[in-house]
């Protein structure tokens, strides 16, 4: 199982960030020819999968990183991504309220510049603080950020629901923003 992890690790590297890793790209659309992302791992020294591999990575991720198409032949990361991908996302009405979890030492400046996706495409929120603290502590002692996205909606801001569960937006005013 610990090697299915790094091997997910490594493709999510590649669908979302580094597709050129492996030698192959991404569409539009963000999806990959499941072959070619296959072969192109399989180059590599590190790692070695085959079709069940992929599926049962797909199957098992806890965070639901990845989507296949209808037949299999394709294959994406659902959010997450820094390459300009457009992974058609529908604009959806969120709570009232969001959260959003990162690291202390982020505080002071989100505080100043709100919410912004640095080298993603969107900001990432959460539906529950219980997410969002293990979010934040990805980056250190965990502080949680809550977002007033009803008032944001209603203000003329988009939101998307990725598949997996995510809520996705350009960015967060620091007036939106709130912190208990």
């Amino acid at each position: 199982m610990k090697d299915l992890k790094k091997t997910s690790i490594f493709i999510s590297l590649i669908l979302r960030h580094k597709p050129e890793t492996i030698g192959i790209s991404l569409d539009q659309h963000g999806w990959a020819n499941v072959d070619e992302l296959i072969n192109g791992i399989n180059k590599t020294d590190d790692y070695h999968i085959d079709m069940g591999i992929l599926e049962e990575i797909v199957r098992t991720d806890n965070k639901q990183r990845y989507s296949f198409n209808e037949d299999k032949t394709k294959i994406r990361a659902n959010q997450g991504h820094s390459v300009n991908v457009d992974v058609e996302l529908k604009e959806a009405e969120p709570p009232e309220q969001l959260f959003h979890g990162t690291g202390e030492k982020f505080v002071a400046s989100i505080r100043k510049e709100g919410l912004i996706p640095k080298s993603r495409l969107y900001v990432h929120l959460s539906k529950d603080k219980e997410t969002a603290e293990k979010v934040g502590a990805r980056h250190g002692k965990p502080h949680i950020f809550f977002v007033h996205s009803g008032k944001m909606f209603r203000a003329g801001y988009k939101f998307y629901l990725s598949e997996n569960g995510v809520w996705l937006t350009k960015s967060v005013p620091p007036e939106f923003l709130g912190e208990r």
